[in-house]
């Protein structure tokens, strides 16, 4: 195809593919001309992933193309893949898995910081510190306590932990009895929420059509989730405390505008 009918089905402007491809993020089509090239499917699925990388998981340039860089080296394993596009594992650190399936250095590990857009406060050495649950957790160990209460496998190196730990703490100094353990229903429910998202990557082979549909799954959807959440308060809040009605005077409020293009 050519670049506006790659331009067309991608829905990405002429200017920006070029920019693209000058910057390395989109491979060079095949010459069919001094100034003009075809590109094929491979190109339009890359390049769906580099919009859902910058403009939806907030990634810069330089640090979508390491990524992209990182998957092209034969990077295909679906758990590794998500690491990377989740920012569990900066891509700098996380290589292909070798022949005798040893792990890619970075699963499961400590590592350097993500490129792109920071989640949470970042971690000193004693949010990375684990206590057991039954022994009550430390300073900043609150998601360690709770990832060893469900039984989970997760990175040390997960940005999640931090946003659990600093929450908590701002819970608990706004007077709230409040620690991991308060946390364990909602965990149940987001065990759930993830076998869903994970069933739905199954329909996907193409590690690119693959890693571009978690990025929208999880990044696009959060905020149609935390909605979900209001929706059902408020009719559970009907049911306990209500009439089973509506109140007849609620009008509709604005709605913010949405973060993504």
């Amino acid at each position: 195809m050519r670049i506006s009918e790659l331009s067309r089905l991608s829905g990405v402007p002429n200017a920006t593919i070029k920019y693209y491809l000058r910057e390395g993020l989109l491979p060079a089509g095949r010459a069919t001309g001094a100034t003009q090239a075809e590109y094929d499917e491979s190109h339009l699925k890359r390049l769906r992933l580099i919009r859902a990388l910058i403009g939806v998981r907030g990634l810069s340039v330089a640090a979508t193309k390491q990524l992209l860089d990182t998957l092209a080296e034969g990077h295909t394993d679906t758990h590794h893949v998500l690491g990377l596009v989740f920012g569990i594992w900066p891509s700098d650190t996380v290589k292909p898995e070798k022949a005798d399936g040893e792990k890619p250095a970075g699963a499961g590990q400590k590592a350097g910081p993500v490129a792109g857009p920071e989640i949470g406060p970042k971690a000193g050495p004693e949010a990375s510190a684990e206590a057991a649950p039954e022994d009550g957790p430390k300073t900043g160990t609150e998601a360690g306590a709770l990832v060893d209460a469900m039984g989970w496998t997760v990175s040390d190196y997960n940005p999640a932990r931090q946003i659990i730990d600093q929450t908590v703490r701002t819970l608990r100094s706004l007077g709230m009895d409040y620690d991991w353990r308060s946390l364990l229903p909602y965990a149940r429910l987001a065990e759930e929420t993830a076998r869903h998202d994970l069933d739905q990557l199954q329909l996907f082979t193409d590690p690119l059509e693959k890693a571009e549909r978690a990025v929208l799954l999880t990044f696009l959807l959060e905020p149609a989730l935390m909605a979900l959440r209001r929706l059902a308060q408020e009719d559970e809040s009907i049911v306990r405390y209500g009439d089973g009605t509506a109140p007849a005077t609620a009008q509709p409020g604005p709605v913010p505008a949405a973060d993504h293009e």
